[in-house]
């Protein structure tokens, strides 16, 4: 007896579906686009699970998609032979997109109606995009290896509701009806379909067919009788794997379209590279870098890597094996003739052949970046722009690429000279002055707190280029990356400045002796505050400023302090060196207080100036406020 089920879509879902109904979108045959690429994906996966259970052919081991159409039915069907579904994987499947990211597709809607529509894909909604142009929609289907009685047939007119029922379907794969708005009509047209088939699927490797009427019987040039035929399925593709042929014969427009089949993506790539690497392990690659970011890029639950073939039969998605996480941007595959065809994950974490083919393309996509950083610096920047902070993940993960790595990055800087807006590591040592050893920054919460950083006074005012640091990541990536051609990184708010030959003997020699004059101050200072700071002691670093703080040289930084106690873990306590400019106003005020309390008070409040400077913040900001308040009544006396 036949079992049929009413359910209600996931919300999420009924909020795609209201989308795509009742909005206009300008490229609506993307549909067709979408359900051929799913297709041949079941067609994909049903020949890798074949590898271990031939009987899933059931006899018919010649993967298709079928697209035909009925003028006067007004409707369009697309049928794989491919893996099909349970009834319960058509529930999972086509009732929810839990797992799609759907808030973030929302959240990325443009308003643009053909941007928009490009999404779909991408978010792996791609089933739903039928409903662009269909007023319902039937899907029979019936899973490989499954009884011609275990069939399932859902139907939807998306507006909420969907039904299920058992149905007896011979042969196995997915059978999707589209029963097409009147508006919509066009669609049922075959010249329509083999337009639209022979611009977004001619790279699919597995046929994609129409029918063809026969022909009629004719005479030839000759007079010869040819005899009538009858209509015949006819591929619309090359139904050739796309990387198995030769570059040279591939054209820009076929890469671009690969891509967004392998990626979802609606924008044509950055760049790419397709090579074919034969020696000791062969295998050929087909690496995209992609223009802009993706949704989900700082997701660590999300799925990631290289689609992987083995002699040209679908294995895997998301073959993390092959590529490290600081280039999971990467999109594209790789086809191995070293792997054995039933490999699985754990053969790959493991296997000798998989880490060489890893080290062999992630070399390759650093070539492609340094290239495009060496020969067209404006298009590295727009990458850079979307991508850079992943790559500083690099250095850290990757210590055998760690100087090429380092090469990459890009940061802002103190350098006004130049009209590019980031520089180089070796753009930086290039202008180094004279004497100059070590590679000088500084890291900030933001741009501005790094320029305007009490810190830079002294090299400012000799002229010595600082890099400034502002993304999250940058007090982990300097962690990690100490040195860069023999260049120590030093950063200018830990440990002793330490300008080497950039410090003249007189500038020594007045350091010396200011030092030698303040040492009362020095003692009164350390008094006061020796609960609360490491050392007290005068400061060679500023020109403007009355004081800072300093992190000693070897103990955790202010930053990082600050980005651990932001994912709750415990942090050791750090007690700041407090660093005295003498020679400033208001520590020449402070020199010349006689009465201790209001002393006290003075060097609290200094204190305090300084790490709200460093750090942005206090631990007690109405103490601060309230030490400043008695400063600035005790004046107006």
């Amino acid at each position: 007896m036949a079992q049929q089920e009413t359910h209600g879509f996931q919300t999420e879902v009924k909020q795609l579906l209201q989308l795509m109904i009742h909005s206009l979108y300008s490229n609506k045959e993307i549909f067709l686009r979408e359900l051929v690429s799913n297709a041949a994906d079941a067609a994909d996966k049903l020949r890798y699970n074949a590898l271990t259970n031939d009987a899933l052919y059931e006899g018919d081991g010649e993967l298709r998609v079928r697209v035909s159409a009925n003028k006067e039915a007004g409707t369009v069907t697309i049928e794989d032979n491919g893996i099909g579904m349970t009834r319960d994987g058509v529930i999972e499947h086509l009732g929810t997109i839990a797992k799609s990211g759907t808030a973030e597709f929302f959240s990325n809607l443009s308003g643009d109606a053909a941007k928009d529509s490009q999404l779909i894909g991408q978010f792996g909604v791609g089933f739903y995009s039928a409903f662009i142009v269909a007023k319902k929609v039937a899907v029979e289907t019936r899973a490989a290896g499954h009884a011609a009685e275990e069939g399932v047939k859902w139907e939807s007119e998306g507006e909420g509701e969907f039904s299920v029922e058992d149905i007896t379907k011979k042969g196995r794969g997915t059978k999707i009806t589209l029963f097409l708005r009147d508006e919509e009509k066009e669609f049922a047209d075959d010249w329509r379909l083999k337009s639209i088939i022979t611009k977004y699927s001619d790279h699919i490797s597995i046929p994609v067919e129409m029918w063809e009427e026969g022909k009629p019987e004719s005479e030839g040039p000759d007079g010869e009788k040819i005899e009538a035929t009858e209509g015949e399925w006819k591929g619309m593709n090359k139904a050739t794997a796309l990387w198995t042929r030769n570059k040279s014969d591939i054209s820009d427009d076929e890469y671009n379209e690969f891509y967004k089949h392998v990626s979802h993506d609606y924008t044509d790539p950055l760049l790419w590279a397709h090579n074919r690497v034969e020696g000791k392990h062969e295998y050929t690659s087909l690496l995209y870098i992609p223009s802009k970011a993706p949704w989900d890029l700082w997701n660590r639950d999300a799925k990631q890597g290289l689609k992987l073939f083995v002699q040209r039969v679908f294995i895997m998605d998301d073959a993390e094996s092959f590529m490290p996480s600081y280039l999971r941007f990467v999109k594209g595959l790789i086809d191995s003739n070293d792997l054995p065809l039933n490999v699985s994950r754990e053969i790959l974490q493991d296997n000798k052949v998989t880490q060489s083919m890893r080290s062999g393309i992630t070399k390759r996509v650093l070539s492609m970046l340094e290239k495009l950083a060496k020969n067209d610096a404006e298009k590295y920047q727009k990458f850079y722009a979307e991508f850079g902070q992943v790559l500083k993940e690099g250095p850290a993960e990757d210590f055998a690429n760690k100087e090429r790595i380092a090469g990459l990055l890009r940061f802002s800087s103190t350098n006004e000279d130049s009209s590019a807006p980031t520089t180089s590591l070796e753009q930086y040592i290039e202008r180094m002055k004279e004497g100059q050893e070590k590679i000088y920054y500084i890291v900030a919460d933001s741009y501005e707190a790094a320029a305007h950083s009490p810190h830079l006074e002294l090299l400012r005012k000799k002229g010595i280029e600082v890099i400034l640091m502002h993304d999250r990541i940058d007090e982990w990536l300097v962690n990690h990356l100490n040195e860069f051609k023999e260049k120590k990184l030093h950063s200018v708010t830990q440990g002793d400045l330490e300008l080497g030959d950039l410090e003249d003997k007189e500038e020594k020699e007045a350091a010396e002796k200011l030092a030698a004059d303040s040492e009362a101050l020095v003692k009164r200072v350390k008094n006061v505050l020796a609960d609360k700071v490491s050392d007290v002691k005068v400061t060679t670093r500023l020109t403007d400023t009355p004081a800072c703080v300093v992190t000693g040289e070897g103990e955790m930084s202010s930053q990082m302090i600050k980005l651990m106690e932001a994912a709750g873990q415990a942090v050791p306590e750090v007690k700041p060196l407090f660093e005295i400019n003498p020679q400033h106003p208001l520590m020449e005020r402070l020199d010349q207080e006689q009465d201790e309390e209001a002393f006290a008070d003075w060097a609290n409040l200094l204190l305090q100036q300084a790490q709200l400077s460093e750090k942005g913040s206090l631990a007690d900001p109405s103490n601060f406020i309230k030490l400043m308040n008695q400063m600035l009544v005790a004046s107006l006396k």
